[in-house]
Parts: structure tokens; sequence; C-alpha cells
């Protein structure tokens, strides 16, 4: 690489990792010194109900609503359970509460609960 290039290189790797050293990383608002409010777990709980369970594959297929998380308007899908024990404490019709992520890029309930 000539020296110009790699100058280059390193301003634009810099330039860009800037804001990720801005932050502390200690839950703390640099700016203002404050912490930041942490989410309430229930709040980030998304609804609906169980269509299928699948405990062979480790799989449920859940009706739900908004996943705002993921950004995902209602509609009916299949999810991994991270734990297939999940899947013992369900079954079709049930009502529930859950959240999922994009683990490994695939769609994954973390955490599931009945509703009340």
């Amino acid at each position: 690489m000539t020296r110009p290039l790699a100058t280059f290189a390193l301003l634009a790797t810099l330039a860009a990792a800037g804001p990720a050293f801005a932050m502390n990383g200690h839950g703390h608002d640099a700016a203002h010194g404050a912490a930041m409010p942490v989410a309430d777990a229930k709040a980030s709980l998304s609804e609906g109900t169980v269509k299928k369970v699948d405990k062979g594959t480790g799989k449920i297929t859940i009706s739900h609503g908004p996943l705002e998380n993921l950004g995902m308007p209602p509609m009916t899908m299949t999810f991994r359970a991270t734990d297939p024990s999940m899947l013992d404490a369900v079954r079709e019709g049930d009502r529930i509460r859950f959240a999922a992520q994009r683990v490994d890029g695939v769609f994954t309930v973390t955490k599931l609960e009945i509703a009340k």
C-alpha cells in the first residue's frame, strides 16, 4: 500500500470508530454523567398465540403482534427456542408473552411465559 493510501485508510478507520470510542460503555450518558434507564423486562415482551409446538425440532410457531426490536409487523412465524424445555410449558392455543432475537441469523425465542 502506498503511503498516502495507507494514511487515508488509517484516517477513515479512525473516523468511523470515533463514535464507538466516545461511548464509555458503563451504562452512563457520557455527556451528562447520568445513568441510562434500564427497560422493564415485561415491557420488552411481545404477545402472541401458540399455533404449533414441535419438540423434535425445538421450534414453536407463534401468531404474534408487532416485534418492535426486530422491526416486524404482526404475523405468524416459526421460531427456534433457545431452551427446548420452554416448549414443555406451552401447547397449541396458549396465549403467551415472549422475547425474540435474531441469533446467528435465526429468529429465536429467548424468553417465554404464559400470558395472565
